[in-house]
């Protein structure tokens, strides 16, 4: 920027002004003092307005985001294995379920990106402030009596209500088990070490108990089809469990999942969800993006063949999700109309409809399917892919996800990677923005900013308050979240 320095010469031979521009000097003519005044006047303000000038340059510099790019491609990662510390089997990242397939549909035509979007114009009273709590939490507490369990879940809480936050989502079943008192499923490994072991205690009852105690809300979070993830996860299957009748399941790179086209599947997981809305106060029932595993269409051929269906395969595979969906949440509502039932995809839609043939249009713009639907948007705001292709930004995919058709019934969050913080986001560009330290702070600016887009979950705890590796990165995301919920 080219300065013009403006000032006023007063000479003594008649007090004669003398401006100067630039480097130009423009005598006047003698004129009375007030002239004189006028013109030191005009001086003193087209100096205040130069400064003013250097001022907002200087702000608006501090605004821009980055913009050199790299080499990588793109990936997101589910809502339990995109941990960013590893998996908690073998430290390891897992490979990314959600990497895009192809260029989403866009609805809304998205605004520029920004990190330091316009402060929110409606209320944020209803606003939903969530964060997940996984097995990969648990693992980390003391979970072999309940005094050690209700020491280390109520810090955990405490440090979710100091940071603004209003809803929990905590794993009750992670793999076809169960962190509280079931009839169906065997007691999770993660309290007694062993599948089926029994632990003295009611691990959801405690933390229904503590979230109320604390004026959080409390959602259970359950894992419909999954029962190992691989031989290591959980170690064995216990006797109890139901996944034992192996006509159930089917093996799927080193892990076992219920098959979603039996009915008597669907009628499992129904019944699951059931006994945790009739025996628990939870205020709602949890899925992530773990549907059907593979899109090997020979693993259930059989049963495709044998439902005499008329739809192709891959809409037949659609259509038992569906069912499964539209079953729990009419579940739910038969017993308690007050808890919800929320589900939180993947980030790409294409993948949830070609990968796990979840069709999540449906259940945003069909009453009947769910609550609120959050897709996980865990890229950044100037995210690219190797290509240069920005369609993944943060706000370009909020503003596609709030453009899609969606039921009055129907809220719709945003699932934010807490996980990124100081490891990036894989895009080929420059990754300063996940080291900034207000990076998710920004994300729930821009989220309120887009009509339709009434909160955010943190995914995961964690990585925002146990998190060693990124430890001061974690403490200026936490004081700035708080900043923002609080204003």
């Amino acid at each position: 920027m080219n300065l013009y320095i403006i000032y006023i010469h007063y000479i003594q031979d008649n007090y004669k002004p003398t401006v100067t521009v630039g480097h130009k000097e423009i005598k006047l003519k003698k004129q009375n003092k007030n002239i004189r005044a006028v013109v030191a006047i005009i001086g003193i303000f087209l100096v205040l307005s130069v400064v003013a000038g250097i001022f907002m340059a200087v702000n608006q510099a501090s605004a821009d985001p980055p913009s050199s790019q790299g080499e990588d491609t793109p990936s997101q990662g589910s809502a339990e294995n995109s941990s960013g510390t590893g998996s908690g089997e073998s430290g390891a990242p897992k490979p990314s379920p959600n990497t895009p397939t192809k260029e989403p549909v866009h609805g809304k035509t998205p605004s520029p990106s920004q990190n330091n979007p316009t402060p929110p114009t409606q209320a944020t009273a209803n606003e939903y402030r969530g964060v997940w709590i996984s097995y990969l939490e648990y693992q980390e507490m003391d979970m072999s009596s309940r005094d050690g369990f209700v020491r280390d879940i109520t810090a955990a809480f405490k440090n979710c209500a100091d940071l603004g936050l209003n809803t929990v989502i905590v794993h009750v079943r992670p793999f076809g088990d169960a962190l509280y008192k079931s009839s169906i499923y065997p007691q999770s490994h993660l309290l007694t070490g062993t599948q089926g072991g029994e632990c003295g205690y009611d691990p959801l009852l405690e933390m229904v108990t503590i979230a109320h105690s604390m004026g959080l809300k409390i959602e259970a979070w359950v894992n419909p089809y999954r029962v190992q993830l691989s031989s290591k996860m959980p170690s064995s299957i216990a006797a109890s469990n139901p996944a034992k009748d192996t006509s159930l399941t089917f093996n799927v790179n080193g892990g076992v999942y219920y098959n979603p086209a039996l009915a008597k599947v669907q009628d499992l997981v129904v019944r699951g969800v059931e006994e945790i809305v009739a025996n628990y106060a939870v205020d709602g029932i949890h899925m992530d993006d773990y549907f059907y595993p593979t899109t090997d269409l020979s693993i259930d051929k059989a049963n495709y063949d044998a439902s005499g269906s008329t739809l192709s395969q891959e809409n037949w595979r659609r259509e038992n999700v569906n069912n499964l969906v539209k079953s729990i949440y009419a579940k739910i509502k038969s017993i308690n109309p007050a808890v919800t039932f929320g589900i939180s995809p993947q980030g790409n839609n294409d993948n949830n409809y070609n990968s796990q043939y979840s069709d999540v249009k449906l259940w945003l713009s069909q009453p009947g399917y769910a609550d609120y639907i959050m897709p996980q948007l865990y890229w950044g705001f100037n995210y690219l892919t190797k290509s240069g292709r920005a369609d993944y930004q943060f706000t370009k995919l909020a503003q596609q996800w709030a453009g899609y058709p969606r039921a009055d019934e129907v809220k719709l969050y945003i699932g934010l990677g807490a996980y990124r913080i100081g490891g990036g986001d894989g895009g080929s560009n420059d990754q300063s923005e996940w080291s900034s330290g207000t990076n998710l702070a920004n994300m729930v600016s821009a989220a309120r900013a887009i009509e339709g887009i009434g909160g955010c979950g943190l995914y995961r705890y964690d990585n925002l308050f146990k998190n060693s590796a990124q430890e001061v990165l974690a403490h200026s995301e936490r004081a700035n979240l708080k900043e923002r919920y609080n204003n």
